[in-house]
């Protein structure tokens, strides 16, 4: 009900402003309506005449200096519960015979200091991503916005010598929703370095945020992408450019070269990046290698371990008590 009212203040400010062309000193319009400000000055100078007029103005005007008022957007329901609460004080002293002269300024400057104990939202951090976490409301249209920033991240260039393991961290620098979060990669072949999506082919067997390809060879040059996804909505899209250095292959006679495509020695594109299945000394010396899952083996290796050693020490012990 509460999310229901907040969204018809909302409605009702953005028809005001729309057709009244209005000023836009409007947290006061995106959190309480016409008929609820129009109910106060009426109690407070009666159903009509010209006090009623004066008092409408009065009660935009000492709201004017929260004209370019910008909040957090998840902090919008607790705004909107001030205003309420506000709504309520002002009726009560209306029935108590006071004076909106001196009602309402004092009302504006209590808003004022509510928006100010307000939780920040986060700011902005570039170069790339849809940053939710970073999402405001502006009082002055009745809007949110997100940062203004590209969904493409710039490419990252990664070197490895032929042979050698080559691996891809699809991490981004601002807070992600902890729910929902996918991880897709897809690869654009030939040495070519690109951002343009029509170059890039699906990898189906990878997965998760880390991913490798071993051993790299000539073959692999070209641009690796990740992107992250919240419920199928793209949050970002990472770029790696994947150089392969180091001798050419030995110069192979056609039959090898067939032999080779027999077995299948070459990568093929669908198995270029497999996902990262850390070893046990990888999960100790890399913090990132420690994901829930691994966590959880881990524990249980400790678990076992220990069960192990006391059954072992039992064991001794039943020996040693046997034997005196």
């Amino acid at each position: 009900m509460a999310l229901l009212a907040l969204d018809n203040a909302v409605l009702s400010a953005l028809l005001a402003l729309a057709v009244f062309r209005v000023p836009a000193w409007a947290c006061l319009l995106c959190f309480t309506t016409y008929s609820e400000r129009l109910r106060i000055c009426q109690m407070f100078v009666g159903m009509r005449g010209p006090k009623l007029e004066e008092c409408e103005e009065a009660f935009t005007a000492a709201f004017r200096g929260l004209s370019d008022t910008i909040i957090n957007y998840d902090e919008r329901s607790h705004l909107h519960d001030a205003f309420t609460q506000m709504t309520h004080a002002l009726q009560e002293l209306a029935a108590a015979q006071g004076s909106f002269e001196v009602a309402f300024p004092d009302a504006a400057e209590k808003m004022k200091k509510v928006i100010t104990q307000l939780k920040e939202a986060q700011a902005c951090i570039p170069p790339c991503g849809l940053q939710e976490f970073a999402r405001r409301f502006l009082c002055s249209g009745c809007y949110s916005r997100v940062c203004d920033l590209p969904l493409d991240c710039p490419v990252q260039d990664v070197t490895v010598i032929r042979g050698d393991q080559a691996m891809f961290s699809c991490f981004v620098n601002f807070q992600l929703p902890k729910e929902e979060i996918t991880y897709s990669w897809k690869f654009a072949g030939g040495g070519l370095r690109t951002q343009d999506l029509s170059y890039f082919r699906d990898m189906p067997r990878a997965e998760g945020y880390l991913a490798r390809i071993r051993p790299a060879q000539l073959t692999h040059r070209g641009t690796f992408s990740c992107v992250i996804k919240q419920d199928q909505r793209p949050l970002a899209r990472l770029y790696f450019f994947l150089n392969v250095t180091g001798p050419p292959p030995r110069a192979e006679t056609e039959l090898q070269a067939s032999f080779r495509e027999v077995l299948r020695w070459a990568p093929r594109d669908a198995e270029l990046i497999e996902p990262w299945r850390p070893s046990l000394g990888e999960l100790l010396v890399r913090p990132e290698a420690l994901t829930p899952s691994n966590l959880f083996l881990l524990a249980s290796l400790g678990a076992l371990a220990s069960a192990s050693a006391t059954v072992l020490a039992w064991i001794f012990f039943r020996w040693y008590c046997s034997g005196n």
